[in-house]
C-alpha cells in the first residue's frame, strides 16, 4: 500500500513540474519568434548594381523599305517591217548603239524593183493627166464658141479629174515603195545597249513577227517597287507637309552587293489604284546611271521617304522588358530606386528601338542588370556608362535614316 501511495505522489509531482515549466517554454518561444519577425521587417534588400545610360533624343528621317527591280526607261524589240532574207548584221552585240544606227540589212532587190515599177506608173499617170488637162482646156474654148456640146465638155472635165486622181494614187504607190525599200535597212529607234542578234545572215525575217534583237536604254533607269497602304499614306502626308516646295519624293537604293543604300533617286510615278488583293500600289522612281552600274532586271532594295524629319527617343532594344502584352523599362527614380515605365514602341533603326511614348530626354535608363531588380521601387546602385550603340551626332545637313523594318 505504501508503494502505491509513493507512486501517486511521484506522478503528481511530475505533473506540477510540467505545469510550472510550460509558461516559461511558451514565453521563450514567443520571444524567439517575436525577435525573428522584428528582424525580418526591418531588413531590406541591398541596392542592386546596375548600369544606366542617359536617354537621348535624335532627329530622324523616316524611310520605308521595299524590294524592287531595276528597269530600263526605254526597251525595244527590233522587228522588221518587211519580209526578206537577212543580208548583213551591222552592229556588235552587247555594245551601245545610237538612235538611227543601222543594225540589219534585208535583201532589197525586190523592193527596188517595186519602187521602179511604181515610179513608171506615176510617169504614165502624169502623161495621161497632161493630155486630159489639154483636152479639157480645148473643150472650154470650143464650148464658148458653141462648137462643142456641153455634154462633151463635161466628159472631158470628168476625164481630167480622173487623171488627176490617178496621179495621186501613183504618187502614194511610189511613197509606199520608197518606205518599204527604206525598211530593208533596220535601224535602232533609241540609243541604248544592244542585245544579241537573234537572226543572222541568210535567215528569213517576217514582217512584224520576227524579233531580230533588243535594245534597252541605259541612262537614266527606273526602279519599280510595290508600296503597302500604310507607307502610301505616310508618303502622302509627307508630300502635303512639303507642298509648295516643288521637291519630288526621294528614294535611296541598294543593290545586292551594297551595304546600306548608297544610290539616290526620285519618285516620278505612282499608280492610279491600289491592288485590293495585295494591299499594295506600284511606284516608280528614276535614277541616274552615268557609270553604267545598273542593269535592267537587277534586284534592288529601295527606301522611300515616309515623313518629314522629326525628333525621336532611340534606346537599345535589349533594355526593353515584356510583361504579357506590355513593354516596359526601368529608370532611376527618386532616392535611387527602380521606377518602371511602360512604353509605346515604334520601329527598329540599326539595332535601336524608337520609343513613341514613355521616356523623355534625360531619363537614366537601366541598360544592364535588370535581372537584379525584383520589384519596382527596389533600391539600386546605378553606374552611368556610355551608350555604345547610340548613333553618332549627325553632321551638317546629314540626316539619320529610320528603316521601315518592323
Amino acid at each position: 500500500m505504501s508503494s502505491t501511495i509513493n507512486s501517486r505522489w511521484r506522478t503528481r509531482a511530475a505533473a506540477l513540474t510540467a505545469a510550472a515549466l510550460l509558461p516559461l517554454t511558451l514565453t521563450a518561444c514567443g520571444q524567439a519568434q517575436g525577435g525573428k519577425q522584428e528582424g525580418s521587417s526591418s531588413a531590406e534588400s541591398p541596392p542592386a548594381p546596375v548600369n544606366v545610360s542617359p536617354v537621348q533624343v535624335s532627329k530622324v528621317q523616316q524611310w520605308d523599305t521595299f524590294n524592287g527591280r531595276i528597269a530600263a526607261q526605254e526597251s525595244v524589240e527590233i522587228r522588221p517591217r518587211v519580209n526578206g532574207y537577212i543580208e548583213s548584221v551591222n552592229f556588235r552585240e552587247g555594245q551601245v548603239v545610237r538612235k538611227g544606227q543601222l543594225l540589219f540589212t534585208i535583201d532589197a532587190r525586190a523592193y527596188k524593183a517595186a519602187l521602179a515599177s511604181a515610179q513608171s506608173q506615176l510617169q504614165r499617170a502624169n502623161a495621161v493627166a497632161n493630155l486630159a488637162r489639154t483636152q479639157d482646156l480645148r473643150a472650154r474654148e470650143l464650148l464658148a464658141d458653141r462648137a462643142i456640146s456641153a455634154e462633151e465638155a463635161d466628159n472631158r472635165s470628168g476625164g481630167l479629174a480622173q487623171a488627176v486622181a490617178n496621179v495621186s494614187a501613183a504618187e502614194a504607190a511610189v511613197t509606199s515603195a520608197q518606205l518599204e525599200l527604206g525598211f530593208t535597212e533596220v535601224r535602232s529607234p533609241i540609243t541604248g545597249l544592244a542585245g544579241r542578234a537573234l537572226l543572222t545572215t541568210g535567215n528569213l525575217a517576217q514582217a512584224n513577227q520576227s524579233v531580230l534583237s533588243t535594245v534597252v536604254s541605259q541612262n537614266p533607269v527606273h526602279v519599280y517597287f510595290d508600296a503597302d497602304e500604310q507607307s502610301l499614306l505616310r508618303n502622302r502626308q509627307a508630300m502635303r507637309s512639303t507642298s509648295g516646295t516643288g521637291a519630288a519624293m526621294a528614294v535611296r537604293v541598294g543593290l545586292a552587293n551594297d551595304e546600306g543604300f548608297p544610290h539616290t533617286g526620285q519618285v516620278g510615278f505612282t499608280d492610279n489604284r491600289l491592288d485590293p488583293q495585295t494591299g499594295t500600289i506600284s511606284v516608280r522612281a528614276t535614277m541616274k546611271n552615268d557609270h553604267g552600274l545598273f542593269t535592267p532586271g537587277m534586284f534592288a532594295r529601295v527606301q522611300m521617304q515616309g515623313r518629314t524629319e522629326f525628333e525621336a527617343v532611340l534606346i537599345d532594344d535589349k533594355a526593353v522588358l515584356t510583361d504579357q502584352d506590355r513593354n516596359y523599362v526601368y529608370v532611376v527614380g527618386e532616392n535611387n530606386r527602380a521606377e518602371r515605365r511602360e512604353l509605346k514602341l515604334g520601329r527598329m533603326f540599326e539595332g535601336r528601338r524608337v520609343v513613341e511614348s514613355g521616356l523623355e530626354a534625360g531619363d537614366q535608363l537601366v541598360v544592364t542588370g535588370m535581372h537584379r531588380i525584383y520589384y519596382p521601387g527596389m533600391p539600386i546602385a546605378p553606374k552611368v556608362i556610355a551608350d555604345e550603340t547610340a548613333p553618332a551626332p549627325p553632321k551638317a545637313q546629314e540626316k539619320v535614316a529610320l528603316s521601315g523594318k518592323r
